[in-house]
């Protein structure tokens, strides 16, 4: 009986023991550890780049917003945007060289048969290279695209019968997409303030190592920007570029790990449309402005009166400016172009037509439209100034007790100076007899700022004289930025210290009577209102308003006169100066119903070995109360009187009719614009 007991309560011996199956699964445990520490370490160590490259290119595409327009101070269109349908080309898997050509040719023909007439036709080269697939028909080249999960435009502008066309055969004409967006146009039917408003380039283009812009060349200012999208290269639409751009909306792209699209887009954030600019130029001003010196230019060529005859002025720059605000009502610089052409990239040849004057001559350099082997025989629009300084000059010898408005001065006609015995005489050898300081700016006496201001100036200070007279000069806008904001914008010279031929006081001497500064027309213009102002140099304002885009609600307006610098004169100092400036005699302003002040100058350099005269003129009206002032310079010329003055009568006409240099417009009967 024990016997069988001990028997039931033995275990079977078919299966395994408490210990053996307590081993098996801690094996089996030992096996999925070990299997999921491998997977972590082939995670980490291995796959963990591949998948930080797939996380990060499932990244939102940026879509450029609409730009703002720029509208001159009326509300006229002068630089807008307009919708468009432009065709795209992306990257994408499984894509062969033989497709891509093959692609290329297609549209090649489409664009062909079926888009607008244009001298710029686009072949299959010129769509394999805007493709960037990597690849050159012409030169078999291959290397690696730019990028590859943003969209390529490969044409802009298309035609309803090139988007009926791609659409129907979609299915066979992979990779392509026709997306609405908006293009740049600039008023094709009157060029106005070309070089004020600039041009628009591709965002590559103005980031390139060599020839784009610092601005451009840090995300904090390019946050969002596509290389599809055009940005502001110059003038308005740089100065302005952040409040005319708006801001980036976003497409989400499915991307795989090598960045090609994976699929359909899956979300949309629309962009900000830029804010409209409301500039203070008027177009119609503006418009006769650039036709007056246009017309100018003619008759100056063509002349039969020796001192109206300058055949070589080939260009001219003008600046109006309100006395009391600061705002520039017409900033012309002739020649100027078709800004159109730089839409869709601007020929070699096309760019090499407008490259003397394609600045803003009126802040910076530019030429006359000569050619290329004879620019360098011809002044620049950066002159000196002439006897436009004089007003300026008796203000300093006042200021610092060298004369006083009742100063008589016996005008010989010449001068002498210096251990050297220099001498310099008037125009035409001149002598003017007794003269006061009134009358020296009336006659434009030289010997009279040459002895009682320069050559005074510096036997009172030495070589100091020169810091004490530029000093002088900045407080009335010349030899310092004015302050509008403008790129590329010239702060003038001075020869004080390149010109190591003549003594500091023969460079005093000069300086006095205009032949040793070269100012840009911006600052002549803003030196005359300082003058009109008695002492207040103003900023010049180029926006009026700022608005948005679609509601038209009001971002900023620019109405206050921001003063930058004050210099105070007493009232007799003022009214000697004023008095002479009223008295200077002129062409051009014949029959002129109002009292103003004005001051020519004739300012003579040497450019390839020869002198050449420049014509220079300033004036304000009306002269007791300063509504409007002008400046206007014609390199080569010739006489201030001639050669720029009746360019500012036409200024001063075309503001009375539209606006009133007394405040009452006179009515629309000024010269038609162009």
């Amino acid at each position: 009986m024990l016997k069988k007991l001990a028997e039931r309560m033995r275990p079977p011996s078919s299966g395994l023991t408490i210990a053996s199956r307590i081993n098996v699964f801690f094996f089996i445990t030992f096996c999925l550890f070990s299997v999921l520490i491998l997977r972590l370490a082939m995670l980490q160590f291995v796959e963990s780049q591949h998948l930080k490259d797939e996380e990060a290119n499932h990244k939102n595409t940026p879509i450029p917003p609409t730009r703002g327009n720029i509208f001159d101070r009326k509300g006229a269109p002068i630089a807008y945007t307009t919708p468009t349908q432009s065709l795209y080309f992306r990257i994408e898997q499984g894509q062969t060289q033989d497709e891509i050509i093959a692609l290329a040719r297609e549209l090649e023909r489409i664009f062909s048969e079926r888009g607008a007439p244009s001298p710029k036709k686009l072949s299959a080269e010129d769509i394999i290279r805007l493709m960037d697939v990597g690849y050159d028909l012409t030169k078999q080249e291959t290397k690696k695209p730019s990028f590859y999960f943003v969209p390529r435009r490969i044409k802009t502008d298309l035609t309803r019968d090139e988007i009926a066309y791609i659409g129907e055969w979609r299915d066979e004409l992979k990779w392509v997409q026709v997306i609405e967006e908006s293009t740049r146009t600039y008023d094709r039917e009157n060029t106005v303030a070309v070089q004020l408003v600039g041009y628009l380039k591709p965002f590559p283009a103005a980031r390139e190592p060599n020839n784009g812009l610092p601005f451009y060349k840090t995300k904090e200012h390019t946050e969002g920007y596509v290389d599809t999208e055009d940005v502001g290269f110059d003038g308005i639409e740089l100065m302005y570029q952040k409040e005319l751009r708006g801001e980036s909306g976003y497409k989400a792209f499915p991307v795989n790990a090598a960045n090609k699209i994976a699929g359909p887009e899956v979300t949309l954030q629309a962009p900000k449309k830029g804010n409209h600019l409301y500039l203070t130029i008027d177009k119609d001003v503006q418009l006769i402005t650039e036709q007056a010196i246009m017309d100018h230019l003619a008759t100056l060529q063509s002349s039969g009166n020796r001192f109206a005859y300058a055949p070589n002025a080939r260009a001219g720059y003008a600046v109006a400016m309100e006395v009391k605000t600061g705002k520039v009502v017409a900033m012309a610089s002739m020649p100027d172009y078709d800004p159109n052409l730089w839409i869709g990239g601007i020929s070699k040849s096309d760019y090499d037509s407008i490259l003397p004057f394609v600045n803003n001559g009126t802040i910076t350099t530019a030429y006359g439209n000569f050619p290329e082997d004879e620019r360098n025989k011809h002044p620049t629009s950066i002159v000196y100034m002439g006897s436009t300084i004089k007003p300026l000059s008796v203000l300093i010898g006042f200021k610092e007790g060298l004369i006083h408005p009742g100063t008589q001065y016996y005008d010989t006609g010449e001068f002498t100076y210096g251990k050297d015995n220099s001498r310099l005489t008037n125009s035409d050898r001149a002598a003017y007899g007794w003269l006061t300081p009134a009358t020296a700016i009336a006659h434009s006496s030289n010997t009279f700022m040459s002895a009682k201001i320069g050559n005074a100036l510096h036997s009172k200070y030495g070589e100091k004289a020169v810091d004490v007279w530029q000093d002088y000069l900045a407080k009335f806008g010349l030899g310092v930025s004015t302050q509008s904001g403008l790129p590329r914008e010239y702060k003038g010279a001075n020869e004080f210290k390149t010109n190591k031929s003549e003594s500091f006081q023969s460079r005093m001497v000069f300086a006095s009577w205009g032949q040793n500064e070269r100012y840009t027309t911006l600052q002549l213009a803003q030196f005359a209102t300082t003058l009109a102002t008695r002492g207040k140099r103003l900023k010049p304002l180029l926006v009026d308003k700022i608005e948005s885009y679609d509601r038209g609600q009001l971002i900023q307006k620019f109405d206050e006169p921001v003063v930058l610098d004050e210099t105070e004169f007493a009232a007799a100092e003022w009214n000697a100066v004023l008095q002479g400036m009223a008295d200077v005699k002129v062409q051009g302003f014949d029959g002129f119903p109002y009292p103003f002040a004005r001051k020519t100058g004739t300012s003579t350099q040497s450019v390839g070995k020869k002198l050449v005269d420049n014509a220079v003129f300033i004036a304000f009206a009306p002269l007791d109360n300063p509504t409007l002032a002008i400046a206007v310079v014609v390199p080569e010329g010739g006489f201030g009187a001639w050669g720029a003055a009746p360019i500012a009568r036409k200024i001063f006409d075309a503001y009375d009719q539209y606006y009133g240099l007394d405040g009452v417009p006179k009515g629309t009967k000024a010269a038609e614009p162009k």
